[in-house]
This record gives C-alpha cells, structure tokens and sequence, in this order.
C-alpha cells in the first residue's frame, strides 16, 4: 500500500509535473515547463500527490470562470455562460492507478466548486486518440458528454464533459 500525500503545487513541482504530463502523452497534450508554469499561474487549484520518496505521482490543474486562456476547450465552456469550474488536466502515474489518488483530486475541485457556488465542473476528455480509461473513470464520477469538438488544428477529438455541483 501506498502512502500518499496531497497538497498545493508549488514552483518547484514544475518540472516533475512537466515529466509527468510528458509521460502521459497522447491522452494529454504535451507542455513545456514555461507552459506548465503558466497555467499554474492562471489556476485556482493546483495540486499534487507524492509518495513516501515525496516524489510527484499525480497532478491537477483547475481553473474559476473568467481567466484569460487560451484553451479551444475551456473557451467552449466559458462561451456556453455556464458558472463553472474547468478542470483542465489531471494525470496519474502509472505506479499510482488503481489507488484513489485521481478519485482524491477531484473531491478537492468538487469541494471548491461548491464552496465558490459553480453550477458544474466540467472538463474534456479525448476521444481521438482514445483515452477509454479516463472515459470511464469521468463517467463513475457523474460526468457526462455535452458535445464533442476537433481541437489542435483538427489533430485531437474531445468529449465535452460536465458534472452538476453537489
């Protein structure tokens, strides 16, 4: 069994966050460690989960309504005028699966959600290339597809995700 932690990401998780986004390519799309510092920047949640070694096994990264990004996906979310909390990447190691560490990140962004009165969390999954897994984990956890939409020059297909807040 696993002894894991969470907590706020800071500066210096950067590029273990950066290594671990990398790693989980295609399912998300890569970003450079400028990039990753950038939407921590723009986010209201930001957090990590480490093991005993404090080694970075997971991340997510959510943004409140209203920020200046550039994201195909969290424009779509914001164009629908919807109070919402955009979830807009989470990855799990592949040591970490199968623990609840995903399960764990999610509760935070549900519990902030409600504390900042959004109506829905939302977030994209790909369809192409596929991503069943993260398919089914949003599914469990209440999410269902408002719409699809070809992003990154018509190179990735995303399901349109959103879970009422409750």
């Amino acid at each position: 069994m696993q002894n894991i932690r969470m907590r706020l990401m800071r500066d210096a998780d950067l590029p273990s966050v950066t290594a671990l986004n990398a790693g989980a390519s295609p399912a998300v799309n890569l970003l450079t460690e400028d990039e990753v510092r950038e939407l921590f920047g723009l986010s209201d949640i930001a957090l990590v989960a480490t093991n005993r070694a404090s080694e970075v096994i997971a991340f997510l990264v959510s943004l409140a309504p209203g920020q200046a990004y550039d994201s195909e996906n969290y424009r779509w979310f914001e164009d629908r005028g919807v109070r919402h909390q955009y979830i807009d990447r989470i990855v799990v190691a592949p040591s970490a699966k199968g623990t609840g560490v995903g399960t764990a990140l999610y509760e935070s962004v549900f519990e902030r959600a409600r504390q900042r009165g959004a109506s829905e969390i939302t977030c994209e999954v790909n369809v192409e290339p596929p991503n069943p897994g993260s398919l089914t984990f949003h599914e469990r956890l209440g999410f269902r597809q408002l719409a699809e939409q070809w992003t990154k020059d018509q190179t990735v297909r995303v399901a349109l995700l959103s879970r009422p807040v409750y």
